[in-house]
């Protein structure tokens, strides 16, 4: 900015020097040149009417004295006299004398060749029809600028000098309080009246830039905080470079310390189907490949990113599929062992049947074929209402309201209605403890409590023991189970609450057991974010406590 305004103030003064050089030259010439023609003008008339008077006697007087030139021509345009004493040709056609013949007075002015002087004739007609001409030479206009040309050279390199030394102060001067002017608050100090519209449009300008800035960092803020907290990995890429990468990734890729940074995902996982899937992304085709890191299944997912129709980079999301390829196995199992534990009692039911129907039973096996009939249709009725319950319990198909529940009111419920099947089998079974409410799905509660205590009389030995304890604290109520019974082994303690897992299959069937019956314990606690507590000893009886939290 100071060399454009110190360059433009040079330019403008050298041009004005310029200028103003050539004007005064006009003028100075002018002026010289109106009091040469003047001069001409009185000598000649004053010559003029002397030859009237004398003739040309007086040519002979003045030839000498006067400093202009004279010169006398005929009527036919020949020259008689010229005090510069040199032949001269015919003046018939010079324009100042043809105008004299004709209007008694005329003049013209011619430069020489090289433009150097200017000559100013001026002729008057005589009595005696001859004419006399007075002329005299001056520099012409071109020849007084060239001539002082080297002054004005001088005079502006002189004028230039001053003005680089002023502009360079001056413009520093104006310069100083621009460059001081607060751009974070540009009407907070305004120097110049005339810097307010820009500055206005400055401070403007700031707002709206900070105002998006303030937008782009709120939405990458909210960016970040969703794609961090994601479970599934995400990673976003260039053709070349990772650009952002969620915590998620760099987990379940194993570098959590990773700084992607400017880094090739080929450096992230060195796995031959997760180098293959990029390669195959970046090239334009979306994939989906099952990866398996540290003994867990993941699905990885990338698409390509293009810019008209040209691929710029990919987005590759990770999503972990172990529990659901778990899931998938379980149902794959559960299938099957439903498939099982419905075929059994379905073939006893059939064989007894068709052995009734073709008569080789002795009638009075009837009886016990009947019962043996009955019995297994009991226990395969048990197992599709315990399937059932477990569906509604996994789906949530049903909505149940809770209520308040009383523990130890539902227990002695329970009690009531197994207290036939225990003495049967020999077994005391008893409540104790005091009153403790929950919030709780009432028939849910007493199902959890029915199979606990189902189980722990079917699997107790003779003369054996069942003791269900309320515990009420401030935190929370307990319902413990203990039982006298076969126990479980320790390897085994995880398991029993799985789908159809029996500790003992023979003596499941001999009672009729289901294999559901904990499952359905492990999906109530779950509802109702209990815990389970399992305490046994082999030969000598369990222990399970559930524990509900107000």
């Amino acid at each position: 900015m100071k060399r454009k305004i110190s360059l433009s103030m040079c330019c403008i003064v050298a041009f004005s020097v310029l200028v103003t050089a050539v004007l005064i030259s006009f003028v100075l010439y002018n002026r010289n040149y109106k009091n040469m023609t003047n001069n001409i003008r009185n000598e000649a008339e004053y010559m003029a009417a002397a030859m009237n008077t004398n003739g040309v006697e007086y040519l002979s007087s003045v030839k000498d004295v006067s400093p202009s030139r004279i010169t006398w021509i005929s009527a036919d345009g020949n020259v008689l006299f010229d005090n510069s004493g040199k032949e001269m040709e015919n003046h018939a056609d010079r324009p100042e004398f043809k105008s004299a013949v004709k209007n008694g007075v005329g003049e013209s002015s011619r430069l020489s060749e090289t433009l150097r002087e200017q000559t100013y004739y001026y002729a008057i007609l005589l009595n005696d029809k001859t004419v006399l001409r007075v002329s005299d030479t001056t520099s012409s206009i071109f020849s007084d600028i060239f001539s002082s040309l080297p002054y004005l050279i001088l005079v502006t390199c002189f004028i230039l000098i001053i003005v680089i030394i002023l502009s360079n102060y001056q413009t520093k001067k104006i310069v100083k309080p621009i460059n001081e002017i607060n751009l974070d608050a540009p009407q907070s100090n305004v120097p110049y009246d005339e810097l307010s519209p820009l500055l206005s449009r400055i401070e403007k300008q700031n707002r709206d830039i900070h105002d998006y800035i303030d937008m782009l960092k709120a939405k990458q803020n909210e960016f970040e905080t969703v794609t961090q907290n994601m479970s599934e990995g995400l990673i976003i890429m260039n053709l070349h470079n990772i650009l952002s990468c969620n915590r998620s990734a760099l987990r379940i890729l194993g570098n959590e310390n990773f700084d992607y940074s400017g880094k090739s995902i080929l450096e992230f996982n060195h796995s031959k189907a997760f180098i293959n899937a990029v390669e195959s992304t970046l090239s334009g085709k979306a994939n989906e490949v099952n990866l398996q890191i540290d003994s867990k299944n993941y699905l990885m997912i990338s698409s390509p990113v293009f810019d008209n129709n040209v691929v710029t980079g990919a987005v590759i999301l990770l999503i972990d599929t172990t529990e659901k390829s778990s899931r998938e196995a379980l149902r794959r199992e559960f299938s099957a062992n439903v498939s099982h534990e419905l075929k059994t009692p379905l073939t006893t039911i059939s064989g007894y049947a068709e052995i009734m129907k073709s008569g080789w039973a002795d009638p009075k096996d009837y009886q016990m074929f009947a019962e043996k009939i009955y019995n297994e249709g009991k226990r395969l009725i048990n197992l599709i209402d315990d399937i059932i319950n477990l569906s509604k319990l996994d789906e949530n198909s049903e909505v149940m309201e809770m209520e308040d529940v009383d523990l130890f009111l539902m227990a002695e419920d329970v009690v009531n209605t197994l207290s036939k099947k225990a003495a049967d089998k020999n077994v005391e079974i008893k409540v104790s403890g005091e009153d403790a409410e929950i919030k709780a799905v009432p028939h849910l509660i007493y199902e959890m409590i029915f199979n606990l205590c189902d189980n722990a009389i079917k699997y107790n030995k003779k003369n054996g023991r069942v003791d269900i304890t309320i515990v009420k604290n401030n935190d929370n109520s307990k319902l413990i189970v203990s039982d006298t019974g076969i126990g479980i082994p320790p390897e085994d303690t995880e398991r029993v609450f799985e789908r159809f897992y029996c500790v003992d299959k023979s003596h499941s069937k001999e009672t009729g057991g289901t294999g559901l019956g904990l499952s359905i314990v492990k999906h109530g606690a779950i509802l109702h974010n209990a815990k389970i507590d399992v305490d046994s000893v082999l030969g000598e009886g369990t222990t399970i406590t559930l524990t509900f939290n107000k």
